[in-house]
């Protein structure tokens, strides 16, 4: 068994899960509700990516900074035009939530219309290096990097700068961030911008690493909410380490799978398995471990 291989490419499934849940928890963090759509925001990415690099021939990493663009675009105008109204008028928990099912269902489906719901797959064939014995592609390294970028950036954002202690500020008590003269419609209208963003990025890597379909981001949303409670509803410090655990388990879990000869699509399950063994001993999640969120 070649360890160094497993732990590798748990670092690069970390890596994608770390920026969908750190993105999906940003929000819940001010909305207080989880986001539905946020996987057919991150299946939007990337399609736009497809669009860019595929069918006008852009450069890849053009086509990273339209889908973070026309991503972020989306989760502005998804607040603006159907959360704010909805929470301004004192709509529940589960009317937000069916709010975020129905604008997923109507992006997947408008995403269909445009694209096909046929697969497609991106002409790009990545160079792959042996380290040792590590076989690595570029494009895994690029995601981790991005996934570091993120983490680090976010954290710097959230502990140095201004808008960063408005965002803290306002999850932790909004009623009380407002009389203290923050623009708390301003940090929501960013923060949205910013998670939507981010979903269009992992989005992008899924679909450049497998292949594209409307319901591309189903099959990162499950996990993703899985390392989102595991690390503690809304907390940020607790899904990048929930992250790493999560993709670390879902690897070696494979390999166990394939020894014991069982399928692998049991992998999917690993990430709930693992939330309910903590959950029992541990109900709020890893967030208590981590202060500053």
């Amino acid at each position: 068994m070649n360890w160094a291989q497993i732990l590798f490419n748990s670092a690069v499934t970390g890596s994608l899960y770390l920026i969908s849940a750190v993105a999906l928890t940003l929000v819940y963090g001010l909305a207080r509700f989880p986001n539905f759509a946020h996987a057919e925001i991150m299946a939007l990415g990337g399609f736009i990516g497809y669009f860019v690099a595929e069918q006008l021939g852009a450069p890849l990493p053009l086509a990273f900074v339209f889908a973070f663009a026309v991503s972020g675009l989306i989760g502005y105008l998804s607040y603006r035009g159907i959360f704010k109204p909805l929470a301004d008028r004192g709509a529940s928990l589960i009317h937000l939530m069916v709010a975020s099912m129905a604008l997923g269902f109507i992006l997947r489906h408008s995403i269909g219309e445009i694209w096909g719901f046929s697969p497609l797959t991106f002409n790009i064939v990545w160079p792959a290096y042996d380290v040792g014995p590590l076989r690595i592609s570029l494009n895994w390294l690029i995601l981790i990097f991005t996934a570091v970028v993120v983490g680090v950036g976010l954290h710097l954002v959230l502990t140095k700068t201004k808008i960063g202690k408005a965002i803290r500020a306002t999850a932790s008590n909004p009623k009380l961030a407002l009389s203290a003269g923050i623009n708390t419609t301003r940090v929501l209208v960013i923060t949205w911008f910013v998670s939507a963003g981010l979903a269009g990025i992992a989005g992008l890597f899924r679909g450049v690493e497998t292949r594209l379909s409307p319901y591309l981001g189903w099959d990162i949303l499950l996990p993703t909410f899985a390392v989102a409670v595991l690390g503690g509803i809304g907390s940020f410090y607790g899904a990048i380490v929930a992250a790493i655990i999560i993709g670390l388990a879902e690897n070696i879990g494979v390999v166990l799978l394939s020894q014991a000869g069982l399928s692998t699509e049991y992998r999917m399950a690993i990430p709930f398995v693992i939330l309910i063994v903590v959950l029992i001993f541990r109900p709020q999640g890893l967030a208590k471990a981590f202060k500053g969120n």
